[in-house]
Order: C-alpha cells, then sequence, then structure tokens
C-alpha cells in the first residue's frame, strides 16, 4: 500500500492531495505500473539531460525502479501530469519550515 506524506504541521492539506494521489494510482493502473514507477517514468521523460536516481537497499525495490524504464508515456500523459504536480494543485509543504531543502541550495541554471 503506497501512502501520501504531509507535513505534520498541515493536516488540512491532506484532503486536497490526496484527490491528486487518487488520480496517479488511476493513471498507474491505467498504464499497467505502479505509481513508483509512474513517477520515476515522469521524470525520465522530461528530456535527455534529466536522468532519476532512485536511491533503495532492496533488491525488489531496485527490479521495480528498472522497470519504470518500460512505462512510455504521451505528451497529453506528460501534461496530465504535470498539472497534478502543478503549484496551483499541492497544498502544502512536504516539510516542516525549519527542514533543510533543495531550496536552500545553489544549483546553477541549466544554461550554465
Amino acid at each position: 500500500m503506497t501512502s501520501v506524506r504531509v507535513c505534520p504541521d498541515q493536516p488540512e492539506n491532506l484532503e486536497k492531495n490526496a484527490v491528486i494521489f487518487e488520480r496517479v494510482n488511476e493513471m498507474a493502473k491505467r498504464k499497467g505500473c505502479t505509481p513508483s514507477q509512474l513517477a520515476l517514468a515522469w521524470v525520465h521523460h522530461q528530456g535527455s539531460d534529466v536522468c532519476p536516481l532512485p536511491g533503495t537497499t532492496k533488491i525488489e525495490n531496485f527490479n521495480q525502479n528498472i522497470g519504470a524504464l518500460s512505462v512510455k508515456l504521451t505528451p497529453e500523459e506528460m501534461a496530465e501530469l504535470e498539472s497534478y504536480a502543478s503549484t496551483d494543485s499541492v497544498k502544502g509543504d512536504r516539510y516542516p519550515s525549519s527542514a533543510s531543502t533543495w531550496k536552500d541550495s545553489e544549483t546553477p541554471p541549466l544554461s550554465s
């Protein structure tokens, strides 16, 4: 069973984000893959300069991650997933405000 991560100080966002969670699960079922594989496939389809780097310590999870490479997404499906990930759709923060995240990094722009 897959779970939804919610920042513990924002429980009011759980119901709103659960709708997105269900839509992703539905698309994964249509595609014949797991939601995790769908997420990895979505990252993989972002362009030739992007490569998902999932981490795992279990061989069964590694094998499942490899399965994401066989998930093909149409431009329409990419747009659908993109709409789920938009800042207008997802509510709340993933981490408490005290956590250090990618927002604190100094990643150079793609053009560099």
